[in-house]
């Protein structure tokens, strides 16, 4: 059966973010992820984590100034080391709060940068991080997202993440294949999944068109559900997706895998 983890960046955003924890747990979630915990003290997140039977199962590397419009700095020749500074920040909250997985979003390709540079400055950072991850016990993700709703995103399609990985050669490195992501860029989801299966650490979802919950889109979740247990899929599901109305009231969906 599918195991699903709430995103607390996006789900439950009807209350503050530490409030959201305990709403993620009554709900019969078991598992969270977020976008980044640097804003808070590890402590104070372990606690909450503790306090509500939760496990954090993915947050980012940092990502640059997010407020500002950045999604990553990973491809930016200008940034490395900012980048090799926020891999330490990132295992350290990671060592604290028990998580075995982190994902590094490469950014949006730097106006004035070729590719063949981008490229390079991602393979290289990459070939820093993983290893320093594996060394602690906690695998580095790579997560392909569409250009619709980022554009220039720099890394965009599952084969692009996987030659990357294949160039970057480490044992430590998988893809985070989000399917809604997917959908707009590929779709053949379920069998670019099955082909990918031994890569794909960690998946995530969200309808399209829209980006709201299962149900309300094109996409078959009911066939994709049934689909990843028939192949074996062991990971989480992380649910980043704008909930269309409240977050509970568009839990309908989930009802079958969650048990409060």
């Amino acid at each position: 059966m599918p195991r699903f983890a709430a995103n607390l960046t996006m789900l439950f955003n009807e209350a503050p973010f530490l409030e959201r924890f305990e709403k993620a747990a009554q709900a019969g979630f078991k598992a969270v992820e977020f976008l980044f915990p640097y804003d808070y003290p590890a402590a104070q997140l372990q606690d909450l984590l503790k306090q509500h039977g939760l496990q954090l199962v993915l947050y980012n590397l940092p990502a640059g100034n997010w407020a500002a419009g950045e999604r990553g700095i990973g491809c930016h020749p200008d940034r490395v080391d900012e980048f090799r500074a926020g891999v330490d920040q990132a295992i350290a909250y990671a060592r604290a709060l028990g998580v075995k997985q982190l994902n590094c979003l490469t950014g949006i390709q730097p106006a004035g940068v070729a590719d063949a540079d981008a490229r390079r400055t991602l393979v290289e950072n990459l070939g820093f991080a993983a290893p320093k991850l594996e060394a602690a016990g906690i695998r580095l993700l790579i997560e392909p997202i569409n250009t619709c709703d980022i554009p220039g995103f720099f890394l965009n399609r599952t084969r692009q993440a996987l030659e990357i990985i294949a160039e970057v050669g480490s044992d430590n490195l998988f893809v985070q294949y989000d399917i809604y992501h997917m959908q707009r860029m590929e779709g053949e989801l379920a069998k670019s999944i099955e082909k990918n299966l031994g890569r794909i650490a960690h998946l995530q979802l969200a309808d399209n068109p829209g980006r709201n919950e299962p149900g309300t889109g094109e996409i078959n979740y009911g066939f994709l559900f049934a689909f990843l247990d028939k192949i074996g899929y062991q990971g989480w599901i992380g649910c980043e997706y704008k909930p269309a109305a409240t977050t509970e009231a568009g839990l309908g969906w989930a009802a079958p895998y969650l048990k409060p």
